[in-house]
């Protein structure tokens, strides 16, 4: 397989503003592919402005778990979750059919490239994370190695979904959570998003942080968005509370 440059985004959250401003670095980088790994609306800061952004750029490859809330029944949701939800299909104008189509999990360059939102078996599960008891502890090796079993040829596995940058690498198999383009949870309001370049039969993973304009998007959550003020405060602080 020859050299190759994929572009990997994961959980905008409605934020058209900090989606512009990866989706600038990205272009600069000059990818062969772009790959968002979902959680595309679902946010405060302009979401129908970020789903048009996708859609022309950068459209969901699989689908994130607030994804799933915009295609469940609304009577199983909770009476918060339905109030939001309705905010964003009315921001829309419609669920976007695509979500509904989106797949748990996709591989691209040739199967070398795994990619989920949360782990290979749920939106809602964390990869790096094993449960015990009522708590969670860091996934061992051969626990990661497990989750992938079913994708002999992976060489990366690339996920989403806790909004934190992680990698690690076991018997020839890199796993990396992405972190998030918005509604950071480590203090540093950046956007991230990741580089992967194959080069001479290796993959290399650079972690990207792109500056964005928090305030813009702090004062129209503000403005439009359900819980607005708590929205505006995490963007501001990149913490989420």
């Amino acid at each position: 397989m020859a050299a190759m440059r994929v572009a990997i985004l994961s959980d905008v959250h409605g934020n058209r503003f900090a989606l512009e401003a990866v989706l600038a670095d990205i272009q600069n980088m000059k990818p062969d592919l772009v790959c968002n790994l979902g959680d595309a609306v679902w946010g405060g800061a302009d979401p129908a402005g970020a789903w048009a952004l996708q859609l022309r750029a950068a459209p969901p490859t699989v689908r994130g778990n607030t994804d799933e809330f915009l295609t469940a029944d609304p009577a199983e949701l909770q009476p918060r979750t339905r109030t939001y939800r309705a905010f964003v299909e009315r921001e829309l104008g419609s669920v976007p059919p695509e979500l509904a189509a989106l797949p748990l999990t996709a591989t691209v360059a040739g199967g070398e490239v795994l990619l989920a939102h949360g782990s290979t078996n749920s939106a809602w599960d964390a990869l790096f994370l094993t449960p015990e008891g009522e708590a969670v502890r860091p996934a061992r090796p051969e626990e990661l190695l497990a989750r992938v079993a079913d994708w002999p040829g992976v060489r990366v596995v690339v996920v989403g979904h806790t909004h934190r940058e992680n990698i690690a690498s076991h018997r020839g198999v890199t796993f990396v959570n992405a972190g998030s383009v918005s509604r950071q949870g480590h203090g540093d309001p950046a956007a991230r998003w990741v580089l992967l370049e194959r080069r001479a039969g290796w993959w290399n993973v650079t972690f990207r942080r792109t500056p964005y304009d928090t305030e813009a998007a702090a004062r129209w959550a503000e403005a439009h968005a359900p819980d607005g003020a708590q929205e505006a405060r995490q963007l501001r602080a990149g913490l989420m509370e």
